[in-house]
């Protein structure tokens, strides 16, 4: 494999990329500003700066909804401008790895492969690798070995709990949901409880800044909100116990689908995992007391991950770099 290789993970809030050449990481808000319908206006960073602030002739999107491509047209030219102008990426006859998701359609997967394979790149060579085993990969897991491992991962429209042993997969269960329906919450809870309307950011901010998965703690933070009776924007406290009330019944929804993963899987591989713990990634499991909540309820320690965001990409970084992970990756013929 030459040095002209490109490991891509398309998440929801961020798109994350790989240079072999150059090895580096470079990670961008996953976001499109467009005016006249399909006219790129700005993407990355400066776009979602733009989220909840935009004028009526300017729309922002995210290309990517729920682990699948929404637009296909506007996120494979958001990410051929970003290689050619941004990162410099010799484009022509590259090769490139894509993580993408489980539990999605054979079309799905499919979409992710064209966006690159039908490309002006002409690309060599497009691989695709599930992005468990890429995440196990990133989390210096050998997922070559028998044995079983357990990973969540919690992104911003997917959580997605799988079982890996000797380089596939064995279990996997998919989620249409993660932080961004975490935020959601928080708004309704919000309006409802306080009639305080907040932006999407502003419930972000107060997720990673006072949310909770437990009970208990007891920080308190200043929004500026519009007031339902008077219109009027406002200030108002809101304490952590508010944030961890909105956000409640998701967090058992995913603590089911980990207990309901446990419950299928073989005894000698929940044996591996009562050993080695369960790991957690993406970006929704930066979450302060998450790892605590999943001991709870499984008895099993949870490993966070160090770099949470940047799992995927850092295993496609060894997946491209190391022989022994040559089998993993697939091509769609």
């Amino acid at each position: 494999m030459s040095n002209n290789v490109y490991g891509i993970d398309l998440g929801t809030n961020n798109f994350k990329v790989y240079s072999k050449a150059t090895g580096k990481t470079m990670l961008e808000k996953n976001t499109i500003a467009v005016v006249n319908k399909n006219q790129i206006y700005s993407y990355g960073n400066s776009a979602y700066a733009m989220f909840e602030k935009a004028p009526e002739n300017i729309l922002v999107k995210f290309p990517v909804v729920e682990g699948v491509i929404a637009d296909y047209n506007l996120l494979q030219k958001m990410i051929f401008d970003f290689l050619e102008h941004r990162i410099k990426a010799r484009i022509k006859n590259a090769e490139f790895i894509i993580a993408v998701p489980t539990d999605i359609t054979p079309v799905e997967k499919r979409a992710f492969y064209e966006i690159f394979y039908k490309s002006k790149a002409k690309p060599k060579k497009v691989l695709l690798c599930e992005k468990p085993i890429a995440d196990a990969v990133g989390l210096d897991i050998d997922v070559n070995e028998p044995t079983g491992v357990m990973i969540v991962d919690m992104g911003a429209d997917t959580t997605e709990t799988s079982v890996i042993s000797l380089g596939g997969l064995v279990l996997s269960d998919l989620l249409h949901f993660g932080g961004n329906r975490l935020d959601e919450s928080i708004i309704s809870y919000i309006r409802k409880e306080y009639n305080l309307v907040i932006g999407q950011k502003t419930a972000k901010s107060l997720k990673e800044t006072i949310g909770s998965a437990l009970p208990g703690r007891e920080d308190r933070m200043v929004v500026v909100g519009r007031d339902v009776l008077s219109g009027l924007p406002i200030e108002m406290e809101i304490s952590s116990e508010a944030i961890y009330e909105a956000m409640k019944s998701n967090l058992e929804s995913i603590c089911t689908s980990i207990k309901m993963i446990l419950e299928k899987t073989p005894p000698e591989l929940a044996k591996d995992i009562i050993h080695s713990g369960i790991y957690i990634t993406g970006g929704g499991s930066k979450l302060q007391g998450l790892g605590q909540l999943f001991e709870q309820i499984t008895g099993i320690k949870v490993i966070p991950s160090e770099f949470p965001e940047e799992s995927a990409v850092r295993g496609l970084v060894k997946i491209v770099s190391e022989s022994k992970y040559k089998t993993l990756p697939f091509s769609i013929k």
